[in-house]
């Protein structure tokens, strides 16, 4: 039997061969890819939820929490909604070869910056088996080969997705091997990747939890792209309206409470806590969150538990909120710098030049005015999906779609110069 190390080796020159073929193929193909591999995903929608059910009774078997078995978990809806994100990532126009800049400097050469591949990019994600398409067909938009190591739980499901993929792949005159997942759950498949498979490995793009993100940072020999945990805060501000407030805490919070972009802190402006919290609370724990405060919150909010220094910093993934009441802005934007992770923050005000001074002051990926953090998503930014939503202050930042897989080169056009 062939030993890991050979196999992942072996992957790692498949997938720069086809990362070379993918380069050069046209638009039309790598879209077509992506048409076929949607209407795949609809048509074995009872192949896709026999494989899930596999992974969901082991994971429960297991004692996998509620809030990550929602994550694995697939459903008809789940797989029409792959479906459409691969269809939209098909419709989204094709960013390689546009010319993002073009100049002529005094020497008279025509200077062009164009988009191109990064080439091959290693996924490593946990849960969630919607990853393996929105990954694939990303990369495929970008024309970026990619392998794939998800999670050992969502395996089953990863495995019926990615058959899907080679077949579309096939099937519009692309290489299978544009798109492999790793098929085996042993952890040292990840530790491989990390060292980059003699450099098939261009980018490695971590998507999980902060363990996960964590181990690839320290342990990666290539560049990585960081997905960061949702440490997400939605404050209100002061002259926030009641009603507005209310409709997006509670969607920020609860729509759903396992995505990254979930809300899990509420800042509060003192001088108009006695208005806001007391309600919004109450639409809170109707929903059935529990809410961890400080003293200040407690007092207006006694149903509340006694938050630690510990709640500010753990991202929940479940129904539970840390609340706290804030002196104004500035202590607001002052908690989120310490304790955030620099993903998503909103605030709600109907004060427009607080709402600026809110979006200039916090850094993070994504800050949303008058909106809920749970926006924080590729294909509500109009990207389809996306790899992940990015910390990174380098190459991309927030949801990285298929324009943020590529990266640029310059063409250069003389007419027989030479440099004196």
């Amino acid at each position: 039997m062939i030993d890991l190390k050979t196999r992942m080796l072996d992957l790692g020159q498949r997938a720069r061969t086809a990362a070379m073929l993918l380069r050069e193929a046209p638009a039309a193909a790598r879209t077509r890819a992506l048409e076929i591999l949607s209407a795949k995903l609809t048509a074995a929608e009872p192949v896709l939820l026999a494989a899930n059910g596999c992974d969901v009774e082991a994971a429960r078997a297991n004692g996998m929490t509620e809030a990550l078995i929602d994550r694995l978990s697939l459903s008809s809806a789940r797989i029409a909604g792959m479906a459409e994100a691969v269809a939209t990532i098909a419709a989204v126009p094709d960013p390689l070869g546009v010319e993002t800049e073009r100049w002529t400097p005094a020497n008279g050469l025509d200077i062009a910056r164009v988009r191109t591949p990064i080439g091959v990019l290693g996924v490593i994600y946990e849960s969630r088996p919607n990853v393996t398409a929105d990954a694939a067909a990303l990369c495929i938009r970008s024309g970026n080969a990619a392998i794939l190591r998800c999670g050992s739980d969502c395996l089953q499901s990863s495995l019926a997705i990615a058959a899907l993929i080679a077949e579309a792949l096939a099937e519009a005159g692309l290489p299978a091997d544009a798109v492999q997942l790793v098929d085996t759950p042993d952890r040292e498949a990840v530790g491989l990747m990390l060292t980059g498979l003699d450099g098939a490995i261009d980018v490695i793009v971590p998507r999980g939890g902060k363990s996960l993100v964590a181990r690839v940072q320290a342990e990666a020999k290539t560049a990585v792209l960081s997905h960061l945990e949702g440490l997400n805060h939605t404050y209100l501000h002061e002259a926030a309206d009641l009603e507005t407030a209310r409709a997006i805490v509670l969607n920020a919070k609860m729509r759903r409470v396992s995505v990254c972009g979930a809300t899990e802190t509420l800042l509060v402006d003192r001088a108009a806590a006695r208005r806001l919290l007391p309600p919004v609370a109450r639409d809170l724990i109707a929903a059935g969150c529990e809410l961890r405060g400080d003293a200040d919150a407690r007092a207006l909010v006694p149903a509340m538990t006694p938050a630690t220094e510990a709640d500010w910093t753990t991202e929940y993934l479940a129904p539970i909120l840390a609340v706290r009441i804030v002196e104004d802005l500035n202590a607001a934007t002052d908690h989120i710098a310490r304790y955030g992770s620099g993903h998503t923050e909103a605030i709600v005000t109907t004060d427009t030049a607080a709402a600026e001074r809110f979006a200039a002051k916090v850094d993070s990926a994504i800050v949303l005015i008058n909106a809920s953090t749970q926006f924080a998503d590729g294909g509500e930014f109009g990207f389809g999906g996306e790899i992940g939503i990015s910390t990174n202050r380098l190459h991309a930042r927030g949801p990285v779609g298929a324009e943020q897989l590529t990266t640029y080169k310059y063409v250069v056009r003389g007419q027989g110069q030479i440099r004196p």
